[in-house]
């Protein structure tokens, strides 16, 4: 019989939850600092930094990353419920993650693919580990279950808005190193939360806090990143003194995330106890993940000559297709591409053999994954096309003063920034490339040759690194996330809540609506190609009002129609779909690239030449998220009627 919620009175708690929680609270907030904070960075890095990859190749390297991270909580969830536990996971998991971002702060290739495989398989035995320890706190059944779930759900957005704020700003500005130094930091912090004692933790929390707080608003000058940092910096200081508060009263009980038989650990397992042959096996496959993620920039397994007579013979039907192929053979492609079919069949195949209920509750759950797998592959642009978008053509500085008529004729003394972008100083036409290696050679101030031309140009003000902008999304969840599920219960208790079918709708037009004002301020742009900042914020607002329908009911809803016989394959099957809609995301971010990056020859063009280019991907994804949309809602009747009353 499940140990009722009155059975545990005795325990420590805080607003009704375990103290338990609050620590977890902390430890997976800086392992989402360090993980944001990286991504923030990625593709930046790898066209701006020393291994001057064009667009193109870094899409596809940060595709197969994101992609391989979806996939790998499988097998760590797998391997902690079976062997090592989840504390254990947690654990090695953190470790892992550390050593992939001090690895990154080291300029070589073949370090950066292993820092990349460390970063894949720590994820893997880390994030789904830890929500199943916030789990074990609770008793079946115990109503404050949702709400525990929720307060863990903030701490992973507050540690993603805080990164982009710290790790991406001063990435940008003082360099990449010091930006994967604070991933660094900021993965050990979380770590050691979690396995210090108590009263140690306490310490880590609050200092750590009250100083990263004063660090987000020391750090900035500028009036609307300070105001941002600000709201930030108050949620994290907050945070830490309840969390300090709670762990006064009590920590993690040392049970918590315990193996299922300790002595299966010490099993000898090819001479050696099978938790450590668990560590040593992960640790022989990271350069099999590592060459797999490298060789995405360039092995394909279908002929370039099939390739190029898809192209070049099939119009734009044809390009797309044989883009899509050339993507999908790759290694890591081909890989998802394979094990997804035979996943998706699997589940077809049962879903035939059951009674009609368990079917068509089935076909429910494939058919949404396949909705959801569309969402997240326009969603998850906001790390490579839509980060470049905004590095390119989104205007981040509020300038202090413009170039006027007095001005013509003169030479003047300014600090250039983004404001200079498209224009030329004498015979230098100042595009990304120029503006990145003079920030890098510490060469910004130069003397400026005023004429017609420059009428209207901005000087000075401070410029926003556009990496920042990744906070957007968990900034708008922190401040919405709430509204937004006591507007469910509010609709429910008045018999007009929206079916799941109908949420995933609601998510993919607001998805739709965003990248059509991605688009609208590209079509506004002014004379340099900039577009305004208030668009970029409206899409990533519209982006993340979609996910709030979306996201929260999806994994509750493969819970929910899926035969408990096939729960698990069947949560296995999304997290599949989840990962192949990130490498889908990088497929189509493709069509993007504008430029070889690095600042070599043939770079980023100038920001006229570029923001069409992005504003037509951007109007062309707004169309299908719409469509998807609006099939979904005509779908919705037949795939309610199908959950048969359970969703």
């Amino acid at each position: 019989m499940a140990e009722s919620t009155a059975e545990r009175q005795d325990e420590p708690t805080l607003f009704g939850h375990p103290t338990g929680l609050f620590m977890l609270f902390f430890a997976e907030m800086w392992e989402r600092f360090s993980y944001y904070g990286m991504r923030a960075l990625l593709v930046f890095y790898m066209i701006k930094g020393f291994l001057s990859y064009g667009d193109g190749e870094a899409y596809k390297v940060y595709g197969a990353y994101t992609a391989l991270v979806y996939m790998t909580p499988f097998f760590g969830g797998m391997l902690a419920d079976r062997l090592l536990g989840a504390r254990r996971a947690v654990v090695f998991g953190g470790l892992l993650m550390a050593g992939g971002h001090l690895l990154m702060t080291i300029e070589q290739a073949a370090f950066f693919y292993q820092a990349l495989a460390l970063l894949i398989v720590g994820n893997g035995f880390f994030k789904p580990n830890i929500s199943t320890i916030v789990g074990g706190l609770y008793p079946q059944g115990d109503s404050r279950r949702d709400g525990g779930f929720t307060i863990f759900y903030m701490g992973i957005n507050l540690g993603a808005a805080m990164a982009p704020l710290l790790c991406g700003y001063v990435g940008e500005t003082y360099g990449w190193h010091y930006g994967f130094g604070l991933a660094t930091v900021g993965m050990l912090v979380g770590l050691a939360v979690f396995v210090v004692p108590t009263r140690i933790a306490q310490v880590l929390i609050l200092v750590g806090a009250l100083a990263t707080a004063a660090s987000m608003v020391a750090l900035q000058d500028n009036v609307l990143l300070l105001a941002v940092n600000g709201f930030v910096a108050l949620a994290l200081v907050v945070s830490g003194v309840s969390a300090f508060s709670a762990l006064g009263r009590g920590g993690l009980a040392p049970e918590a995330g315990g193996a299922p038989d300790e002595a299966k650990l010490k099993k000898p397992f090819m001479g050696i106890p099978a938790e450590y042959a668990v560590y040593l096996g992960t640790l022989l496959i990271t350069p099999i993940l590592a060459a797999l993620v490298s060789s995405n920039r360039s092995v394909r397994i279908v002929p370039e000559s099939v390739l190029d007579g898809l192209s070049h013979g099939g119009g734009t039907l044809g390009t797309l297709a044989g883009t899509l192929l050339g993507e999908v053979s790759t290694p890591t492609g081909l890989f998802l591409a394979v094990t997804g079919v035979i996943a998706i069949g699997y589940l077809m195949m049962e879903s035939f053999k059951a009674e009609k209920v368990e079917r068509e509750r089935l076909w429910v759950v494939l058919s949404l994954m396949f909705f959801s797998l569309l969402f997240w592959a326009f969603f998850e642009q906001a790390g490579s096309s839509v980060n470049n978008f905004t590095d390119r053509n989104v205007d981040r500085v509020s300038e202090e003063r413009v170039i006027s008529e007095a001005d013509v004729g003169k030479t003047v003394a300014i600090t250039m920034n983004q404001e200079q972008l498209g224009y030329a100083n004498g015979d230098q036409m100042v595009t990304v490339d120029v503006l990145d290696a003079a920030r890098e050679e510490g060469k910004l101030e130069v003397q400026w040759a005023v004429d017609a031309s420059h009428v209207g140009m901005g000087v000075g003000g401070s410029e926003i690194p556009a990496s920042t902008f990744q906070s957007a999304n968990p900034i708008y969840i922190l401040l919405f996330g709430l509204p937004f599920s006591f507007l469910w219960v509010a609709l429910g208790r008045r018999g007009f809540e929206p079916s799941t079918a109908v949420k995933f709708a609601l998510g993919l037009l607001q998805l739709g609506l965003g990248f059509g004002a991605l688009w609208y301020g590209a079509q506004t742009c002014d004379a340099r190609g900039m577009v305004g900042m208030h668009w970029l914020l409206l899409g990533y607002l519209l982006h993340t009002t979609g996910e709030l329908c979306l996201s929260p009911v999806g994994l509750s809803m493969v819970t929910k129609l899926s035969p408990k016989r096939l729960v698990s394959t069947a949560m296995g099957a999304w997290f599949l779909a989840t990962a192949f809609s990130s490498y889908l995301a990088a497929v189509i971010a493709t069509f993007t690239g504008v430029g070889h990056g690095g600042g070599g020859g043939g770079g980023v063009p100038i920001p006229l030449e570029t923001v069409n280019v992005y504003g037509d991907v951007f109007g062309t994804i707004g169309i299908a998220a719409c469509a998807s949309a609006v099939l979904l809602f005509a779908l919705s009747p037949i795939l309610t009627k199908w959950t048969h009353g359970a969703g």
